[in-house]
């Protein structure tokens, strides 16, 4: 090969390979690897009453399986709770009249623990994201309340939809993308200048920048108040990534391990 050719191919190798980061491509969740959640979820339901005390906003309904106008939720403006049993409990939110999420809490027979199966639909296509969680109890609820009363915690992710499993990323130059199965996406500069979320149905507002050469930061607006701050953390051999997701509401952390796919 002459010369020149082979410093023609040497230099589009190269240049092919400066437009590849660490970030792009597809990323899965590893469940069995991603650590349970320290937050708490804490809720009260007695006397016909239903009280989420951690949800945001804060709900607080009666326990009679209608619809219950909200202000100020993310994408829901109606809550209803149905008390199935002593043990169980069935939760739908509505949005214009349509639900955009189901919540369904089963607590063990000793009170200790409890399972939750949800939906969740607030993105503009509509699809359904769905996923399965065993609950440990942290504290108990009053005297004479319903079981699901009390303070909880994720102990384990049982399950979850595909779609809540993957996203792609991408850098390129100064600009870092973001893409769900759900239709989700955004395209930000690294300057911190804000972008539309687009497909997501909670208005929220998201900015970027780089922390380091295998860190990104993502930092979620919605009414002008920082709601979540995200870390994408790439390992060295760039097959495994960390996500770190703070509630900046209760300073509650989320983790999540990744690999490429």
């Amino acid at each position: 090969m002459p010369l020149c050719r082979v410093f023609l191919v040497s230099v589009l190798m190269s240049v092919r390979g400066a437009t590849q980061s660490v970030f792009d491509g597809m990323w899965k969740i590893d469940l069995d690897e991603s650590p349970s959640s320290t937050a708490q979820s804490s809720y009260l339901l007695r006397d016909g009453i239903y009280q989420c005390l951690t949800c945001e906003p804060p709900l607080d309904v009666k326990a009679d399986g209608k619809d219950h106008q909200i202000a100020g939720g993310p994408c829901y403006d109606t809550v209803s709770l149905k008390v199935v049993d002593a043990y169980t409990t069935e939760e739908i939110d509505k949005r214009d009249g349509k639900a955009v999420g189901t919540t369904k809490m089963t607590v063990s027979p000793d009170g200790n623990t409890a399972t939750v199966e949800w939906t969740e639909s607030c993105n503009a296509q509509s699809n359904v994201v769905a996923g399965k969680d065993l609950m440990a109890r942290v504290s108990q609820g009053p005297r004479g309340a319903h079981a699901i009363s009390g303070s909880w915690r994720i102990a384990k992710r049982m399950n979850r939809s595909e779609n809540a499993l993957v996203a792609t990323l991408k850098l390129a130059a100064d600009t870092f993308s973001f893409a769900d199965p759900t239709g989700q996406s955004y395209t930000a500069k690294l300057d911190g200048r804000e972008t539309r979320f687009k497909g997501d149905l909670s208005g929220t507002l998201v900015s970027v920048r780089r922390i380091d050469e295998r860190t990104i930061e993502e930092t979620d607006k919605r009414g002008g108040k920082i709601v979540e701050v995200t870390r994408f953390t790439v390992s060295a051999d760039a097959k495994t990534m960390t996500v770190s997701m703070t509630d900046r509401a209760t300073g509650t952390t989320r983790q999540f391990v990744c690999h490429k796919q």
